[in-house]
């Protein structure tokens, strides 16, 4: 080998080893004596380029290519773009990201229509973090694609376009880069690739319209594929809920019944349009035909006893949710719950056998023995803002670390939302585990901690928890506070109390009832801000009566706002204040206007309130209220205790069901009787008497006021404490 091959050796070699500058020099020093070798150019601006000396690269290598013929000279751009693409490559995989991206900046702007290239520049500004709207609509990368190539590297574009998703989902001019792949990508694939953003959107990132957009981005792909489009619009639908656009979502919902072709697709379509109609707090009676359709499918269900797949299972696994808000039915509703959920279940052991037999050996073969500290799961997708949030949260204020280490798994975590509520529990645990939407996932890392017990707070109302559940990977398994019992035979027990389930209740569910001493929630107490409401504004004389009502459309049964319509026509001088979640109270006030209509009250005597911007305004609105009037046969649950502890006086109606039961045990363990109602006749008597007798209401005021400090609903550290030692003896109870 002959020096001046030496000195090139030695010159590749030290740019191998980052020395730029080195390189640089031999470089020069070979240019000189041999300057017809084009390659020394492309390296020693190469060298330059690397030393951050841009312009002097640039004019090197322009120097060396305008020297040459037309032909030389497209030889020539195609050697340097090779030698420059090699090093971009290269300074990627040492995780030079910054010095690829400025190579590849070059490569740019000697090709500018290399797609591929452009490709690879996104790729690494979203390693870099740094693309933004501008930059990326400066790479002009939808108008390239929207030109129809035919060379282009469709695994490169995939990558990217999954990644950008993934980084930037919740940004809305990324939208358009989907959009332009579809004449690309696989339909399937990108299909599941948009609905994994949308879904990323709208449960991790609660924004409901971006959800909506790339929903229906997913159906522009028109995947030609039944079940695909099925869940599409399952999503949309429900996205379109979420926006209170109650019309479109349950159009949609039709649609999904039209196309619907076996038992759990006709159920699904079901649920889907009762989720539109009672969800909306108006369109009850509509409901009446698809709730008789609904049942004859989930029995048809039971008969066949399918082994389902898991897209099927995550629709299935909630699908009785609307059973109780239906009626007031506990064995009929439990039965076809437990049936169904027993299905979900065999089909997750089955299709995820693997994980389901190791866990299963692991909980045979662990130590049974007695332990100074207990690991303690709590697993949901509500410890925030909302009711599940705000009620457990003393249950981890009061926690005694020294028996008990608290694991939480916040399951779809909203890393892109400021709650300060999720924060707190953050805060409070002693160790944390932030997950998405794979309840195989989820399951795993359950196992993997150890658990001892396991507290789902979900119960069925989060498909994702309840297949990691069923799952079984922690040796004990219980449900609390989030809905009712889960139904998943993976369950030991479910917390309730002595009120909250009548004494027969065992009969019909099929985890083991375990019944707290006192009650099977309780709090210290509310926030309470500052009211928004004032008589003269709603045009209410100081005089007047007023009743209230805040609950959701799901539990606005016409039956019993007929019973609250019959207290107002008796009560002269009242009126009804009712709030409801969605932002448009328009078919909300339809609804009961028409109720009130038919029971000779006069519309005029309804108010109608919009959502207020935090949970200690709604409190600090209830003291407006004279009388509370509680919803059947789904009572309230956070809505009563805070009616509780505001001191308004509330009627209930007790029925059979764990949700026609909450107010009761609720009013009972705040040590009071009056407005308690056992039938029809006894809530229109109590809410007629509690309306007119004056001197009642201040009773049960100042009566409510002085429980906050003797009350077991309003003691959590003596709740928490019942708690524990409910683990503790189930742990006694699974070491023996």
């Amino acid at each position: 080998m002959n020096t001046l091959e030496n000195q090139a050796k030695q010159a590749f070699e030290s740019i191998q080893q980052g020395e730029y500058y080195q390189a640089g020099e031999i470089y020069q020093g070979l240019i000189n004596s041999q300057p017809d070798v084009k390659e020394y150019h492309w390296y020693f601006g190469l060298s330059l380029l690397l030393q951050g000396q841009e312009a002097e690269a640039q004019t090197t290598w322009m120097l060396a290519i305008f020297e040459g013929e037309e032909t030389e000279i497209q030889q020539w751009t195609q050697e340097l773009v090779k030698v420059l693409e090699t090093e971009a490559r290269r300074q990627e995989e040492l995780t030079q990201y910054q010095l690829a991206w400025v190579i590849r900046q070059h490569l740019r702007e000697i090709n500018p229509g290399d797609v591929n290239n452009i490709l690879e520049l996104i790729k690494i500004s979203l390693e870099l973090e740094n693309l933004t709207q501008e930059g990326f609509a400066e790479l002009d990368i939808i108008e390239i694609l929207n030109s129809h190539l035919e060379k282009i590297d469709r695994e490169l574009l995939f990558f990217v376009l999954k990644k950008a998703l993934k980084i930037l989902w919740f940004e809305p001019w990324i939208l358009d880069f989907p959009e332009a792949c579809i004449h690309y990508l696989d339909p399937l694939q990108l299909t599941h690739c948009v609905m994994l953003t949308a879904t990323e959107a709208a449960y991790a990132g609660h924004k409901f319209n971006l959800a909506i957009k790339y929903a229906e981005l997913a159906l522009k792909i028109n995947y030609p594929d039944t079940a695909v489009i099925s869940e599409v619009l399952s999503h949309l639908a429900t996205f379109y809920y979420e926006v209170a656009n109650f019309d479109q979502g349950i159009n949609l919902s039709k649609k999904i019944h039209h196309l619907a072709t076996n038992t759990t697709d006709l159920i699904n379509a079901n649920v889907m349009v009762l989720q539109g109609l009672l969800r909306s707090g108006g369109r009850w009676y509509e409901a009446i035909p698809v709730i008789q359709e609904y049942e004859t499918y989930l029995n048809q269900l039971i008969i066949e006893q399918e082994n389902l797949a898991r897209t099927k299972i995550y629709r299935l696994l909630n699908c009785t949710y609307y059973l109780p808000y239906l009626r007031d039915a506990a064995r009929q509703n439990r039965f076809l719950h437990n049936e169904v959920l027993q299905i979900c279940q065999t089909s997750i052991q089955t299709y995820a056998q693997e994980q389901y037999n190791r866990y299963s050996q692991a909980n045979t073969q662990r130590i049974k023995a007695p332990k100074k500290q207990l690991k303690i799961g709590y697993l949901s997708h509500c410890l925030r803002e909302h009711s599940v949030g705000w009620l457990a949260r003393w249950l981890y204020k009061y926690h005694n670390r020294e028996e008990f280490e608290i694991y939480t798994y916040f399951v779809t975590y909203r890393s892109h939302i400021q709650d300060f509520l999720q924060d707190w529990y953050e805060e409070k645990s002693d160790h944390v585990r932030k997950l998405g939407r794979d309840g195989i996932e989820i399951a795993e890392q359950i196992h993997q901690d150890g658990i001892d017990i396991l507290i789902d707070l979900d119960s069925m109302t989060a498909d994702i928890s309840c297949e990691a559940i069923a799952l079984k990977p922690a040796p004990i398994q219980v449900t609390w506070l989030g809905w009712d019992g889960s139904g998943i035979p993976a369950i030991d027990y479910y917390i309730a109390d002595n009120y909250v389930l009548p004494e027969y209740a065992q009969e019909y569910y099929s985890e083991k009832i375990w019944r707290l001493p006192h009650t099977y929630l309780a709090v210290d107490g509310f926030e309470v801000g500052v009211p928004t409401l004032r008589r003269e504004d709603l045009e209410i004389p100081s005089d007047a009566v007023i009743y209230f009502s805040a609950q959701s459309g799901y539990k606005r049964n016409p039956d019993n706002v007929r019973l609250q319509m019959k207290i107002l026509k008796e009560v002269r001088n009242s009126y009804f204040l009712i709030k409801d979640i969605n932002k448009d109270v328009g078919v909300v006030r339809e609804f009961f206007e028409q109720i009130a209509e038919s029971e000779g009250v006069n519309k005029e005597r309804l108010r109608f309130l919009e959502k207020v911007p935090s949970s200690s305004i709604h409190r600090a609105n209830l003291q407006i209220a004279d009388v509370v009037l509680d919803t059947y046969p789904y009572n309230g649950a956070t809505t009563t205790m805070e009616t509780l502890w505001m001191g308004v006086p509330l009627v209930t109606k007790v029925g059979e069901q764990f949700s026609a039961r909450n107010s009761y045990t609720m009013m009972v363990n705040a040590g009071i009787s009056e407005g308690i109602a056992w039938s029809d006749e006894e809530y229109i008597q109590w809410g007629v008497r509690l309306g007119t007798d004056a001197k009642l209401r201040q009773h049960i005021h100042w009566k409510l006021l002085k429980s906050r400090q003797t009350a077991p609903l309003w003691n959590g550290k003596q709740f928490t404490r019942d708690m524990e030692n409910a683990y503790q003896q189930m742990w006694q109870r699974y070491i023996k």
